[in-house]
């Protein structure tokens, strides 16, 4: 592997920061500074985090920041279900 670019999982990461910027286009405008933020930061963050894990020289490094990504993850799918609670989303 030549660079993260060529990381199905930085790809499809890349493909989800699009999608919640589309959905969360829809979201009220009193959001903005709330939800649409939050859940637009962690949908970054995912993929920020595996292409600077990407770059770091030991495994240990690498390991500790995928696992920062997959807390955004985490992070994301809660702030997605508070969505679909709020009546902002269709479906989780």
């Amino acid at each position: 592997m030549s660079a993260f670019r060529d990381l199905l999982i930085w790809q499809k990461s890349m493909n989800l920061v699009t999608e919640v910027y589309q959905i969360t286009n829809a979201f009220p405008k009193e959001e903005v500074y709330g939800l649409t933020s939050q859940l637009r930061r962690s949908a970054i963050s995912i993929p920020s985090n595996i292409a600077e894990g990407y770059g770091k020289e030991g495994n240990k490094d690498y390991l500790k920041i995928l696992n920062i990504g997959i807390s955004s993850l985490f992070e994301m799918q809660t702030q997605l279900e508070i969505s679909f609670n709020l009546k902002f989303i269709n479906e989780v």
